[in-house]
């Protein structure tokens, strides 16, 4: 009995991020595991998702710094989050942990 040989190719999660909503579900999963890598690179693959090239050009930053900033190995600033998200149509809101974060007592006035 001869075997047949299985080809596959490599999965890339950008392949499937074509419309804000997906890229937005796909970012708020990796928000939700609260690991800065994986945000950081989460945030690279929808950047490759849109074009890298592109998104760089819009910024005025370069392409190698975003590939570099915006990998697991990455640590990009504030202001690069911001204008990458910006790029892809995407913006930072801060809402309530619902899962039950740590409370700050409330000083007194």
């Amino acid at each position: 009995m001869a075997k047949t040989k299985i080809e596959t190719a490599p999965y890339d999660s950008a392949d499937y991020l074509n419309t804000p909503e997906a890229i937005s579900a796909y970012l708020e999963d990796a928000l939700a595991d609260k690991d800065p890598a994986m945000i950081a690179h989460a945030i690279g693959v929808a950047a490759r998702a849109q074009g890298m090239s592109a998104i760089a050009r819009k910024t005025k930053l370069s392409r190698e710094s975003l590939y570099r900033s915006l990998s697991a190995e990455g640590n990009p600033e504030l202001a690069t989050l911001l204008k990458v998200l910006a790029e892809l149509g995407l913006r930072l809101t801060v809402e309530p942990d619902k899962a039950g974060g740590k409370k700050r007592a409330r000083r007194a006035a």
